[in-house]
């Protein structure tokens, strides 16, 4: 199979062959069976961010260089320069008056692009409402208007994570935490930190992560009370569950899993559905989603599998921004335990969901290229993804 942009596991061939390493040399120095990552090279066995962290570290590179970063669409290079264009102008408001109900138009059809995964629009959006929420910001200098600039720095910080631009993801969050602060915003700057979190769980640094996650939590429910409180404890705790679920010691991380879960959860337990706040959402069916992808990264598929008889019913109102990876998730599982044909389905179902998601989605990718390299004869579903995805199968 081919495509101009390697699947992680390939790509991991790549960065090694290109070093002049064994496979030999890598596992030792990665800490790995030869047998797995000989496996994860052909496709064999589906690259997990522990081992992507793993291979990272002995090759001196981050994760997301591991896992390889996603090509920009053809056209929308000069959208993604106007971007970070926005992104250096931070402090530099421009002279047309932004009124307040622009910014807040604004921000509703960016959620709505990135709920459903609509990365063509929302690059196209971006780089003028930045623009504009800088402007008005700076102006009207009310906590409101600081608080919806960092809700579009967020944005920006999404976008740039889900295809490994970390560097254009680092100088987002970094900005969102500058207009968080400045006006009194404890919500805000727990958004803020969640997302700041999310960059070392990128690079692989998730014990650093996680004591970003604790600090803030404690802040948050030292600052905030009611709703306020239990969404900014709600959220992090999705985070530090996610952080905690990838730490090399297992024992650990199921550990400090646990804690997270049981912590979202009681939070959860006072929201009938889940409520969305600053492009984020909380409740009981996104800390659902987030517990089963944490089971899955603790190597405990049939548990998380378990979590539900019904995964389409409890995903059912959520955006394609949480179904997609929720089946991607799901397939995961279903790869791990041998349900091929139940892997295949749940992948389908991401697609169908998310295309432009599930198309530079890490683990969709190693799912799809494994189950490839699994069946040795034709199968419609394989080739109607292969088709969509761009990645050849014979």
């Amino acid at each position: 199979m081919g495509n101009t942009q390697l699947a992680p596991g390939a790509n991991v061939a790549a960065l090694r062959k290109a070093r002049g390493w064994s496979q030999a040399h890598l596992a030792r120095k990665a800490a790995v069976s030869v047998s797995l990552l000989s496996k994860i090279e052909v496709g064999d066995r589906a690259l997990t961010p522990a081992v992507a962290t793993a291979v990272g570290r002995a090759l001196g590179l981050s994760m997301d260089e591991v896992l390889g970063r996603a090509s920009v669409a053809q056209g929308d290079e000069a959208r993604l320069a106007a971007l970070r264009s926005a992104i250096r102008d931070f402090d530099i408001p421009g002279k047309q008056r932004v009124e307040e109900a622009a910014i807040t138009a604004g921000l509703t059809a960016v959620g709505e692009f990135r709920d459903a995964v609509d990365v063509a629009h929302l690059l196209k959006m971006l780089p003028g409402l930045l623009r504009s929420a800088t402007t008005h910001a700076h102006s009207a200098n009310t906590t409101e208007s600081w608080a919806a600039l960092a809700e579009v720095y967020s944005t920006v910080y999404w976008l740039a994570a889900r295809h490994r631009w970390m560097d254009l993801a680092e100088l987002a969050v970094a900005r969102q935490r500058w207009a968080a602060e400045q006006k009194p915003n404890p919500l805000a700057e727990a958004i803020a930190v969640r997302d700041r979190a999310g960059t070392y769980l990128n690079f692989g640094d998730c014990e650093t992560g996680l004591v970003l996650i604790d600090r803030a939590i404690a802040a948050a429910q030292a600052s905030l009370s009611g709703q306020e409180r239990d969404v900014a404890v709600g959220i992090l705790n999705l985070r530090g569950m996610t952080l905690a679920g990838r730490l090399d010691d297992k024992r650990e991380a199921a550990k400090e899993a646990e804690r997270h879960i049981r912590s979202a959860q009681a939070a959860s337990e006072y929201f009938e559905g889940d409520l969305g706040v600053h492009g984020l959402s909380f409740g009981p069916q996104n800390t659902l989603t987030h517990r089963l992808a944490t089971t899955v990264d603790l190597g405990k598929p049939r548990e998380a599998l378990a979590l539900t008889d019904n995964l389409a019913a409890a995903l059912e109102g959520l955006p394609p921004t949480r179904v997609a990876p929720t089946h991607i998730n799901a397939a995961r599982a279903q790869l791990d335990v041998g349900d091929r044909d139940g892997a295949l389905a749940s992948l389908s179902v991401a697609w169908d969901a998310a295309p432009q998601m599930a198309r530079i989605h890490p683990m969709g990718q190693e799912v799809f290229r494994v189950l490839v390299s699994l069946h040795r004869r034709s199968n419609p579903q394989l080739l109607k993804l292969s088709k969509l995805s761009g990645i050849a199968w014979a």
